[in-house]
């Protein structure tokens, strides 16, 4: 498989020309979409989570200020769970090739 298929599995790449030419299929680009968001987003949670921890553990909060924190981060995963399960996104984990998982879980 190419590598441009293999980076864009919601596409359809076709070689017999001369040109490559990419056919998007409907649908698909919407989800693949979604999971890139979802995967932007729950990264961001998840650094603001480590940075929080940080905080907590130099004192540098209140302690309402770290139950705004908590629940505001436990919101966030609430609704990128929720958004996954209404359209059917198993993983939001994206593969970065040699780089890696774009995620730590």
């Amino acid at each position: 498989m190419s590598q441009l298929a293999e980076a864009m599995p919601f596409a359809t790449v076709s070689l017999a020309r001369p040109r490559a030419r990419i056919e998007f299929e409907s649908g698909q680009m919407e989800r693949s979409l979604l999971k890139l968001v979802l995967a932007v987003v729950e990264l961001i949670r998840q650094l603001m989570e480590k940075q929080a921890m940080r905080r907590i553990e130099a004192n540098s909060l209140t302690g309402e200020e770290v139950e705004r924190l908590g629940c505001s981060l436990m919101e966030v995963e609430t609704t990128i769970r929720k958004l996954q399960k209404q359209f059917g996104i198993d993983d939001i984990n994206l593969d970065l090739g040699p780089f890696g998982k774009l995620l730590d879980e």
